[in-house]
């Protein structure tokens, strides 16, 4: 295997492929024991990780012993659902020395990586920390695959599911700055007259109204669903609608506590304390100034709540205003018997999930088709990750070739700032440059 360097990975652009989009290159500056490669995919109907992984398991597993090497890691393991065996049964003669493969069980959310944590590793990662805390590094599948392939070319192509009502949900294979309503094309465009795109997924995801939306490095999926959904109907409450409602409906059972994946943890968050921040009882920040550890997992709000309250979205609110605030809990309390005691007997089962979501009705699958998506126009952002912006190199007439950098990290204090540089995904030329996005025509 080609030894891969951190300046390869920063200059590919490689970022987390299924959530914010960190650069990979600062993440795999620490030292661990342990790199774990996030193959759990717990939102409903999304097949993403596991396709890619299925098919390109070879270079998922480069991906792995190159993160592995570069922070000094004795083990890597890849966690995916127990439930994927024909996935597993192609790993495992697949996997290097010091590497192995953990079933999960079929749970929401098996991806997040506090969880995963705990259940391949039974560390805790204590409140507000990340996993180097406890010796471990995440990487998601795909990324794990954009690093493997940092040296020869950089990220300029993305895998996404489209799911719900459409005549053929797949995973696709697609450039980088395509719009979202090509992808749903690809699918066999919508089944129903209303078409709304839940981007990201049901559970984490958001409303995109804006159905020309652009794919960028982080887009993991796009779900389908009518108007009169009720994951759409949920997801269009305005604050006003939350706040009064949850203020005269909750009636503090707590199931939004007891089932909180964090709470289980340990962590000291309690969402129906934080629903008394409404106005009703015990308004101020000892209540609620827990909620800063909140992973916005939406459990609480969709799943757990009997009231169908929004629980996530008040912790959200709280959360915020303590980040605006600047206000922290200092060295947070934990319990670390919490797991032992309620973590596995806790957890959301999948079919359950989706039941109370309303989407046992589709089809639940998401064949990977290979093939490149053709399309005649990009729109590539300058900001795809989390950090700052990239600054363009490039100008309106210029003729640029995929993989070409179309924008670099700005300097702050006369080093790059936090960030990674983005790339043309076709051959073409550059249109306009405005609002953050670089414009490419094929030609």
């Amino acid at each position: 295997m080609t030894k891969i360097s951190r300046e390869q990975v920063a200059e590919a652009g490689v970022v987390g492929a299924g959530g914010a989009g960190f650069p990979t290159h600062v993440k795999l500056a620490g030292q661990a024991d342990t790199v774990l490669v996030n193959a759990a995919e717990c939102e409903p109907l999304l097949h993403k990780d596991k396709e890619v992984l299925r098919q390109y398991a070879d270079e998922v597993l480069a991906g792995l012993a190159a993160a592995m090497d570069l922070v000094g890691a004795e083990r890597g393991v890849v966690g995916i659902k127990g439930k994927y065996a024909d996935v597993i049964e192609l790993l495992k003669p697949k996997l290097a020395p010091k590497m192995d493969v953990v079933p999960l069980r079929d749970a929401y959310p098996a991806g997040d990586e506090f969880i995963l944590v705990y259940d391949v590793l039974g560390r805790v990662i204590p409140p507000g920390g990340i996993p180097l805390a406890v010796g471990a590094v995440v990487v998601n599948v795909e990324t794990a695959m954009n690093v493997a392939r940092a040296a020869e070319q950089p990220v300029t192509e993305k895998y996404l599911s489209i799911a719900g009502a459409v005549a053929n949900p797949i995973t696709l294979r697609v450039p980088v700055g395509i719009t979202l309503a090509e992808c749903v094309a690809a699918a066999g465009r919508p089944t129903v007259p209303d078409p709304n795109y839940i981007v990201g997924g049901v559970m984490m995801g958001y409303l995109e109204e804006n159905q020309n939306a652009l794919v960028d490095k982080t887009t993991g999926g796009v779900i389908v669903l009518p108007d009169d959904h009720v994951v759409v109907r949920r997801r269009r409450q305005d604050w006003q609608q939350i706040a009064r409602i949850g203020r005269s409906a909750c009636d503090q059972c707590s199931f939004c506590t007891e089932l909180c994946p964090r709470w289980l943890l340990g962590h000291p968050i309690e969402p129906h304390r934080a629903m008394r921040s409404l106005e009703f009882n015990l308004v101020g920040e000892a209540n609620v100034i827990g909620t800063a550890f909140c992973c916005e997992c939406n459990l609480c709000s969709l799943y757990s709540c009997p009231e169908d309250l929004d629980p996530k979205n008040v912790c959200l609110q709280n959360k915020q205003r303590l980040a605006a605030e600047k206000k922290r809990w200092e060295d947070p309390p934990f319990n670390p018997r919490r797991p032992e005691l309620h973590m596995e007997n806790r957890k959301a089962p999948m079919s359950r999930l989706v039941q109370k979501l309303g989407l046992a009705g589709f089809h639940n699958v998401g064949p990977l088709d290979n093939r490149l998506l053709a399309t005649d126009r990009v729109g590539i952002g300058l900001k795809q990750h989390l950090g700052a912006p990239c600054e363009p190199v490039v100008k309106a007439g210029d003729r640029v070739t995929k993989g070409q950098v179309l924008g670099r990290r700005p300097l702050a204090d006369g080093k790059p700032a936090l960030g990674a540089p983005v790339h043309a995904s076709i051959d073409g030329t550059v249109t306009q440059i405005g609002d953050g996005v670089v414009w490419i025509e094929k030609s």
